[in-house]
C-alpha cells in the first residue's frame, strides 16, 4: 500500500518514500491511518490479508483496536520463518514486472528471457529497496521493532511459523494448507 502512494504521489506517498529508500520504517501513526482506511474499503468486508505489516507491537495494537472498531476479527498472523543469509540472497535477486508487479528472481524463479516478464513482456526492474545496504537496515529494524510481536502473537494464540526455506511453491502450499485449516470451525 505504501508503494501504492508513492506511486500515485500522495501526501502519505511523498512521506513515506524518503524512509522507505533508506530501510527506515515509516512512523505507526502514519501507517495505521492507511490501514484503517484501506479496512473501511468495501472489497475488505470479507476479510483481508497483510503482508509485512504490523511491524511493531504499537502497529498490532493499533490493529486490534482498528479490527474492533470495523467488527473484523483477528484470526491467524503468519510468521515466516527464514535464515538471513538466503534471505538476503531472495531480496537481492528480486526483479518486479515494471506493470503489473509480477516477481521473479535471478536465481530461483528467473523469466523465460532475462529481463523480461513472461506475464506481460514489460521490463523487470530491481527495486532501490531490494540492495544489501538497505535490507541491512531493514533486517536492524524488524530486530529491534518487529522480531517482539513473535511473542506478542504467541502469547494471544495468534501465530503460526511458516518454514519459508523451502521452494515458493512449498511454502505457498503450506500456508494455504494453514489459512484452509482456520476457516474451518473447531
Amino acid at each position: 500500500m505504501l508503494r501504492e502512494h508513492i506511486a500515485r504521489d500522495t501526501e502519505i506517498g511523498r512521506k513515506a518514500k524518503p524512509m522507505m529508500a533508506s530501510g527506515n520504517l515509516v512512523p505507526d501513526a502514519i501507517v495505521l491511518d492507511m490501514i484503517a482506511d484501506r479496512l473501511s474499503q468495501p472489497d475488505c468486508a470479507n476479510g483481508f490479508v497483510f503482508d509485512g505489516f504490523p511491524r511493531t507491537i504499537t502497529q498490532a495494537e493499533g490493529l486490534r483496536r482498528i479490527c474492533s472498531q470495523q467488527k473484523f476479527g483477528l484470526a491467524i498472523v503468519l510468521h515466516m520463518v527464514i535464515q538471513p543469509d538466503l534471505l538476503m540472497r531472495r531480496l537481492t535477486g528480486r526483479r518486479v514486472c515494471k506493470a503489473e508487479g509480477h516477481i521473479y528472481n535471478i536465481a530461483e524463479l528467473t523469466p523465460k528471457r532475462p529481463g523480461i516478464c513472461d506475464i506481460d513482456g514489460s521490463e523487470l526492474i530491481h527495486r532501490q529497496d531490494d540492495t544489501e545496504p538497505v535490507i541491512k537496515a531493514r533486517l536492524a529494524s524488524y530486530e529491534l521493532q518487529t522480531r517482539p510481536l513473535v511473542e506478542y502473537y504467541t502469547g494471544r494464540g495468534l501465530l503460526t511459523a511458516v518454514d519459508g526455506m523451502e521452494d515458493a511453491s512449498v511454502v505457498t502450499a503450506n500456508i494455504m494448507k494453514i489459512l484452509d485449516e482456520a476457516e474451518r470451525p473447531a
